[in-house]
């Protein structure tokens, strides 16, 4: 048996030898990653100069493009050196980290797509009562209270991972997974496979229940509105939707494939999947809105044109 404590290292098996190869896959990640980050960064700039995008709807927005840029600074570096290492090895303390920041980017993200559904659900169900109902100070506390509510669940998961005591330090993936640790624990786990259950409750399906939930109120509503609400609710949910989707699929397949055994499922494609949900959501977003929403296109063309 080997205490928690004297770990000072795991291995990621997922990697596999690839030899020059490793240049062309560091070359695809590299070019991804600045894709990523110029995309974000670039919305986030347009909407916050720009007094016209100051609604709630743009907040949220803006919000969801920070969790973007920081769901891929807590994996894209880190996979980056060891696609170019020889040795697939990342501290404890490391590992510990690269966890907080995937599982809270995942908590945050489905909380911000939440939040946007009851305001899209406010704007069009109660458009008389919404510049009351969504007021500055309410969308900077859904805003706060989605992050820290987000940091300290993890916080707590992480809290319950450190002290356990291991049978070994080799992880199957390419990076750091909490249920991946708790696989390798000799100690008693029913607490954390406990809370772990809790915690996907709270993060997954309630958020997406409550989306759900919303948005059948907001068809109820279009089905008797007038043509122009309902253009205007499609125009603006459609892009909604489209990001829960892509990123439900990322995420389920994710906590799927770490809970069972995939073996029918060849190696290379469960890595492509498992990263998924952490690069193609991130470019995914900036993408889907930038291009649907037209004041956030008209502010991008005015940008541009200065």
């Amino acid at each position: 048996m080997i205490n928690a404590s004297k770990v000072s290292y795991f291995t990621l098996a997922a990697y596999f030898e690839t030899g020059t190869l490793k240049y062309l896959c560091f070359m695809v990640v590299v070019s991804l990653y600045l894709s990523i980050l110029c995309a974000n960064i670039l919305l986030i700039v347009v909407i916050c100069v720009n007094r016209s995008l100051h609604e709630p709807m743009y907040m949220f927005l803006c919000s969801l493009f920070v969790n973007e840029l920081y769901g891929s600074t807590g994996l894209f570096p880190f996979l980056l050196i060891q696609i170019l290492s020889d040795v697939h090895t990342v501290s404890a303390p490391l590992c510990f980290l690269q966890i907080f920041c995937i599982y809270s980017y995942v908590c945050v993200e489905f909380c911000i797509l939440a939040v946007m559904s009851y305001d899209r659900y406010l704007a069009i169900c109660w458009p008389l009562q919404y510049n009351t109902r969504m007021t500055p100070d309410k969308i900077a506390l859904l805003i706060a209270l989605s992050w820290l509510y987000s940091f300290i669940t993890i916080a707590a998961l992480i809290s319950l991972i450190a002290p356990l005591q291991l049978c070994g330090n080799a992880i199957n993936k390419v990076y750091c997974l909490n249920y991946s640790i708790v696989k390798l624990a000799c100690s008693e786990t029913t607490a954390n496979n406990i809370y772990g259950l809790i915690i996907t409750v709270l993060t997954v399906f309630v958020p997406v229940i409550l989306i759900l939930y919303t948005y059948m109120r907001i068809l109820k509503v279009c089905f008797s509105a007038s043509k122009q609400t309902r253009q205007k609710a499609v125009s603006t949910c459609t892009p909604h939707l489209a990001s829960l989707l892509n990123f439900s699929f990322g995420v389920c397949f994710e906590v799927i494939q770490s809970r069972f055994s995939l073996n029918s499922v060849h190696s290379m494609l469960q890595i492509v999947l498992s990263l998924y949900f952490l690069t193609c959501q991130p470019l995914f977003n900036p993408l889907l809105y930038g291009l649907n929403m037209s004041k956030i296109r008209r502010s991008l063309v005015s940008y541009k044109s200065r």
